[in-house]
């Protein structure tokens, strides 16, 4: 007798388990924003947290959606109110993770994708001891130069702090849970990567147990 609808329902519904609070960390340039935001439009059930900075908007980014766009002072009082989880200083500019934010979208059962420099990644697993850490790798370190320099956005002296930078943080890569390499012109798949990433620690036993 073949099972009734109602028996195999169950069977199809997509459960999720324990909601994770997802690290994407990696070199400044290596294209982590534009992965994270791919994965969240393909896949509703991550959730990118919008992190707090004091640095100016580059051009066509949007206050609230990008960043969350703060004076030093307003940042200042975020901070001295407990509410970052997290935060540094970056290349002269300060960055922080709203604690609120986090805290609403792992209890609304999603999960919380952040995209954060490798201090901040430090931090969060401090803080968060069972936080799902991914470092995002450029194929290369010439790669990575290319890239920054078509951004257009720092100066030559800049660009070679961010250069020396990025090959210590690279060659800390094991610290992480998972690495994975944001080929050249295919952030789709580097996203996908992450989505199996996710499924596969939403399933691991004993779960992860995220407390924020």
């Amino acid at each position: 007798m073949p099972p009734t609808p109602d028996a195999e329902e169950p069977a199809k519904r997509l459960v999720f388990p324990n909601p994770l609070l997802v690290v994407v960390s990696g070199p400044s340039g290596v294209g982590k924003s534009t992965i994270v935001a791919q994965l969240a439009r393909n896949r509703p059930q991550v959730v990118p947290i919008v992190t707090a900075t004091t640095r100016a908007r580059r051009n066509g980014e949007e206050d609230k959606v990008h960043y969350h766009f703060l004076s030093e002072a307003e940042f200042g009082r975020l901070r001295d109110t407990d509410g970052l989880l997290e935060h540094a200083e970056v290349h002269g500019q300060w960055y922080g993770t709203p604690i609120e934010q986090v805290r609403g979208i792992l209890a609304a059962g999603r999960d919380a994708i952040l995209t954060i420099d490798p201090q901040g990644a430090r931090s969060v697993r401090a803080l968060v001891p069972d936080a799902l850490l991914i470092f995002v790798m450029p194929p290369s370190i010439e790669d990575l130069d290319l890239r920054l320099a078509t951004r257009g956005s720092e100066d030559e002296r800049s660009l070679a702090i961010r250069r020396r930078n990025a090959e210590a943080e690279m060659a800390s890569s094991a610290d992480y849970d998972y690495v994975v390499v944001n080929e050249t012109g295919h952030p789709e798949a580097a996203a996908e990567q992450i989505w199996e990433i996710i499924q596969a620690e939403a399933r691991r036993e004993p779960p992860r147990q995220v407390r924020v």
